[in-house]
């Protein structure tokens, strides 16, 4: 009995329809939106489109509070943002259903310019993720873990943190075992070496696709697998002892393996990226000192209900009398009626957490958005700006990953601005990518024949103020894709 009471508990936490709906609209580029307003159109007569601006739904709301309406927005938690803080004040309609980005400039094409963007990494695997014969339950885990794999192709989240994520945001009770079933999974997906865990297993997954092309893989996997260490280091001599191979067959080897993708997730789109375009979800320009925030106006369609649909359903209610056939009719009209009202308020709610989002963003990273200065992004993480807005983490996450914001330096993913933090030496807490980018800096003005090896740059760093240790070095490096110090060496 107590085991039955804890799942009914587990269902009522379930996010509504509305809720979903309304996080698969977060996730629509601005790009696709038409596309996604076409499609409702064309499967409800009673929601129209209009060029005018003119009278929308709120204005004949109390004609359809008869109808039984399945959406109930007092107890959203988008319903009561308050984005006033974040917006200038020359921008204080853009709460409002009409929004617009009429404060950008007078140039239109200005404002509308698709820049080029490829086909992301995320999109790719999910496509493939549709492919395999998953129930619903083992399908949620795996987009789980699709979602967790960063741009480069990596999964470095912990198996307990995906375990809690999908506890806390999906409701799902899945072992480490089960998630680490699935991973296999996904790591047969292209390209080769994705949702590996480290650089070995990636190099591993891609020698082992191709280990029926003879002794050269054979050996490569061998090297991967028992003498990583030495191939890093550039021991070759302990690898050729351990093998007990030729120069000639060790030189074939070792090409091989560099040959690999060590960032599979790096050339995704590549093909096609011409024929990739985006457009910024949002603008922000500076004004004399003053940042002003602007949402695209291909966000705020002017819908509306449908005229005819207002006068059958007048038209049926003067009756005196309803026989079931005009009742049934009376029932359609009232339908459609709801579910356009209800797809007009996810539009709105879209409309509001966009915002709502983005402004927090531009107000924590304001010194950026002034000067365009990346070591001027402080640290932030998702928690920030969903307690800023009062929204889920999980809302918060899916606007940063999917959302592009225009400033005057260029074009950003709103995950660009979200980093973890790094303590100075006066205990100041600064953002990694202000780190990241004095590595990048150092290395950039080092002598190429004298390079500077990672317990230099530590040493650098750390004379800097910055508290760091040379494996946290290390890492950032690779991560900017910084090869180690004597493979930049010039000759």
């Amino acid at each position: 009995m107590a085991l039955s009471q804890t799942l009914q508990q587990k269902l009522l936490q379930r996010l509504s329809p509305q809720q979903i709906q309304l996080m698969k609209l977060l996730q629509i580029p601005t790009a696709n939106l038409d596309e996604r307003i076409k499609e409702e159109l064309e499967e409800n007569p009673a929601l129209e489109v209009t060029e005018e601006g003119g009278e929308d739904f709120e204005e004949h709301a109390e004609e359809f509070d008869s109808a039984e309406d399945d959406y109930d927005g007092s107890e959203d938690e988008y319903e009561n943002i308050d984005i006033s803080d974040y917006v200038s004040d020359g921008d204080d309609e853009v709460a409002d259903y009409k929004l617009r980005d009429e404060n950008y400039g007078d140039n239109e094409e200005q404002k509308t310019v698709p820049l080029r963007v490829e086909t992301t990494l995320h999109d790719l695997l999910i496509d493939q993720l549709g492919m395999l014969s998953l129930d619903e339950r083992r399908f949620k885990i795996a987009e789980q873990i699709v979602g967790s794999v960063d741009d480069d192709g990596y999964l470095r989240r912990e198996l307990s943190s995906i375990v809690d994520d999908l506890a806390f945001r999906q409701n799902v009770d899945a072992s480490e075992e089960e998630i680490e079933e699935l991973i296999k999974l996904i790591q047969q997906f292209d390209p080769p070496g994705v949702c590996a865990r480290d650089l070995q297993e990636c190099l591993m997954l891609q020698l082992v696709r191709q280990q029926a092309d003879g002794r050269d893989v054979a050996l490569a996997i061998k090297i991967v697998d028992k003498y990583f260490d030495e191939f890093t280091k550039k021991h070759y001599e302990k690898i050729q002892r351990g093998l007990n191979i030729t120069d000639d067959e060790l030189k074939e080897v070792i090409n091989l393996i560099l040959k690999l993708n060590p960032r599979p997730g790096g050339n995704v789109g590549e093909v096609n990226k011409a024929e990739s375009y985006i457009i910024p979800d949002f603008f922000i320009i500076n004004n004399a000192g003053k940042l002003e925030l602007t949402l695209n106006s291909k966000n705020a369609p002017d819908l509306r209900i449908s005229e005819g649909y207002r006068e059958m359903l007048k038209e049926y209610d003067r009756g005196s009398k309803k026989d079931k056939r005009q009742k049934e009719a009376v029932l359609f009209i009232k339908q459609k009626i709801d579910s356009a009202k209800w797809f007009i308020d996810m539009i709105k709610q879209r409309q509001n957490t966009l915002l709502s989002t983005m402004g927090a963003i531009m107000h924590y990273q304001k010194d950026f958005f002034l000067t365009g200065d990346e070591t001027t992004l402080k640290p932030m993480i998702l928690k920030d700006i969903a307690e800023i807005t009062g929204l889920d983490i999980s809302t918060v996450s899916r606007v940063a990953n999917s959302k592009f914001v225009q400033t005057e330096y260029g074009t950003y993913r709103l995950k660009f601005f979200f980093s973890e933090s790094l303590s100075t030496d006066s205990g100041e807490e600064v953002s990694t990518r202000e780190v990241k980018k004095i590595l990048s800096d150092l290395v950039e003005a080092e002598s190429k024949k004298k390079p500077l090896s990672d317990e230099r740059l530590t040493e650098l760093l750390q004379e800097k103020g910055y508290n760091i240790a040379r494996r946290t070095v290390a890492k950032y490096r690779e991560q900017l894709n910084i090869p180690v110090a004597r493979l930049r060496k010039e000759l």
